[in-house]
């Protein structure tokens, strides 16, 4: 079987949590190579994904390792069978992996929060102000690297408007909604926008406004993607380097914590949507 060139990183999840089940077991490759009846480099290969692993291998290996989280073992079997592509593969090659990965992790989502301090989240932007914050990009971007941006951004708000569209839960600091990006018509048209789409019933939008109390991480924005099960939930940051993804348990931890913090800061829906309306007047 020939090597995976790319796999995304919803595949290497799965080769990243049987080796978490394998650890947990305490047991080491060469061991859980005895018993499947394989090699230690083929335990490697299938940890790092190199290869691709069957839902069948995925529930011989859980259970070699003792587990008992038939939720969690049937989640990762799904993944590792899922051989579909979706609609931002093609974009490979013209856009960075992790924009492509943060495709994937939201439309695979059972549900999605996030948290912007500056920013209107992706999902919630319109084409003119995403246009306009990718002209400020740093490195810069050309005009048709633009476009590429800012049609992959809309294409992913797809998961919002289908058939079954994922429950989703944006905390935005009134900073954001003031900011002028693309100037003020550009900037009442988003306001606008996010107005009718908070009157979706799948859609709370929370508003952390000036007066409000302290709130943790008051910098970077935050993806949180909720899994089939907790153990597979995923958080993106956004850092000045790039997108990064975490899959940590501790560290999800700490973000579901995080989100839940700035929740409470928040003005409920429909005072935050009457706050969205009054900044939209004055724009």
């Amino acid at each position: 079987m020939a090597p995976r060139s790319a796999p995304t990183a919803r595949r290497l999840r799965v080769g990243t949590e049987l080796r978490r089940l394998r650890e947990r077991a305490g047991m080491a490759a060469v061991e859980a190579a005895r018993a499947l009846g394989t090699t230690q480099a083929q335990i490697s290969n299938i940890e790092a994904n190199r290869f691709g692993v069957s839902a069948d291998r995925v529930h011989t290996l859980a259970h070699i390792y003792g587990c008992t989280d038939q939720p969690l073992v049937d989640a990762l079997a799904d993944m590792a069978a899922d051989r579909t592509r979706g609609w931002w593969e093609e974009y490979r090659g013209t856009m960075p992996a992790p924009l492509l990965d943060l495709a994937e992790m939201e439309h695979h989502s059972t549900a999605l929060r996030v948290a912007q301090v500056i920013n209107i989240p992706g999902l919630l932007q319109t084409p003119d102000h995403a246009r306009a914050l990718f002209r400020e990009a740093v490195p810069a971007l050309r005009p048709h690297e633009i476009e590429h941006h800012v049609s992959h951004r809309i294409k992913r708000q797809a998961v919002l408007f289908r058939d079954q569209p994922v429950p989703y839960t944006a905390i935005i600091h009134e900073a954001a909604l003031r900011m002028q990006f693309g100037g003020s018509q550009v900037t009442h048209a988003q306001l606008d926008h996010l107005i009718k789409v908070s009157e979706q019933p799948h859609i709370t939008l929370r508003v952390i406004p000036f007066d409000g109390t302290s709130f943790p991480t008051a910098g970077h924005g935050l993806d949180y993607a909720h899994g089939p099960v907790t153990a597979l939930d995923t958080a993106q940051l956004d850092t000045s380097h790039g997108s990064e993804l975490i899959d940590a348990v501790g560290k999800l931890e700490t973000y579901r914590l995080v989100l839940n913090r700035m929740e409470q800061a928040t003005l409920k829906p429909t005072a935050s949507r009457d706050l969205i309306r009054r900044i939209a007047k004055d724009t």
